[in-house]
């Protein structure tokens, strides 16, 4: 039997020297970033910073951009950008997971279709209706000569 957990990546667990350390930047440019905006980390109880790994990737990702020539606004609209993603992303995950239990929990999601006769008939989902093959032959009433 394996130990299954789950990896928060939003948990702020890093002090700013490792975060520093981690991302290739000097710790008061992490400071700078953090009274900016750019990437904001946690706080301890005494307001000590404390990064995730989300922020790391963040900081990795400033760096790249920056290094490109991008500027810090248009990396910072590209980090909300992201942002946004990935809340829109779990959002999606949450609906398709509630539709899935609606779907599951319906006792035979109920179809109609229209019988033979012209009746209604319920079906199970997935099934069809069964056609009938009769055959009826009509033939006209032969009509009297000399009339």
């Amino acid at each position: 039997m394996s130990d299954s957990y789950e990896i928060d990546e939003d948990a702020p667990v890093f002090a700013i020297a490792v975060a520093a350390e981690l991302s290739g930047m000097h710790p008061q440019t992490l400071r700078q970033y953090d009274r900016i905006g750019l990437v904001v980390p946690g706080r301890t109880r005494g307001g000590s910073r404390r990064y995730s790994a989300r922020n790391i990737e963040q900081l990795r990702e400033v760096s790249r951009l920056s290094g490109e020539g991008m500027s810090l606004a248009g990396i910072a609209r590209v980090l909300d950008l992201e942002d946004e993603v990935r809340a829109l992303r779990r959002h999606v995950r949450e609906l398709e997971a509630r539709l899935q239990a609606e779907r599951a929990s319906r006792p035979g999601a109920r179809v109609f279709a229209a019988g033979a006769t012209g009746s209604v008939v319920t079906l199970r989902a997935g099934t069809r209706v069964r056609r009938s093959a009769d055959l009826v032959l009509w033939t006209p009433p032969q009509r009297e000569e000399g009339r």
